[in-house]
């Protein structure tokens, strides 16, 4: 299954004279500015696709949008799901789901007083299936304060975790993510 997923935004003018975004109809974004949020994905879904549109004005804000996809058959069902590390806002942070999970969710909660948000992976196991051909996407976005897309290249990768730094002057983060694919056989190791 194949994603074009394209963040949509149009500028129009207010009584104040002021541009501010206009967004297409269709686009549903799961918090509000300046609200926390808790997304999960259908049992036995994975994350595959991350949108955010930035508001200085609103906070220094993201409005986040995501998109779930079923799961191969051959990884079977999820065996057990669970919330993994929180981040503090304002600090880079680096999390790769546990027990060899891939990331079924997401969580986040905003602080006024960094102008900032603290982070939270659902992760889900399969089995003892492991991941193998992993990578870390470049930076989303590109530059702080632009719109940001992620989706994972091909249908069989899946979100493992993410690197995120805050830039303090900015009031934004950059997000690497860690994606990889899963074995269709059980294997030993622990956790990688």
């Amino acid at each position: 299954m194949a994603f074009a997923v394209q963040l949509h935004c149009v500028l129009k003018k207010v009584d104040s004279g002021k541009l501010k975004p206009h967004y297409f109809h269709g686009e549903e974004w799961i918090n509000a500015w300046r609200q926390g949020f808790n997304f999960q994905c259908p049992h036995g879904e994975a994350l595959v696709a991350i949108k955010s549109y930035f508001s200085e004005e609103e906070g220094s804000d993201r409005l986040w949008s995501f998109e779930c996809q079923p799961t191969p058959t051959t990884l079977g069902e999820p065996s057990a799901c669970w919330w993994d590390d929180l981040n503090l806002a304002g600090m880079e942070w680096t999390s790769t789901c546990s027990d060899n999970g891939i990331v079924a969710g997401v969580q986040s909660q905003y602080f006024p007083s960094t102008l900032d948000r603290e982070w939270r992976f659902y992760c889900c196991r399969y089995g003892k299936k492991c991941p193998y051909s992993c990578w870390k996407t470049t930076d989303i976005p590109e530059y702080h304060k632009e719109e940001a897309e992620m989706v994972v290249p091909a249908y069989g990768y899946f979100i493992r975790g993410a690197q995120t730094t805050f830039s303090g002057v900015l009031r934004d983060r950059q997000w690497k993510y860690i994606l990889c694919r899963m074995t269709e056989f059980d294997c030993e190791f622990q956790n990688l």
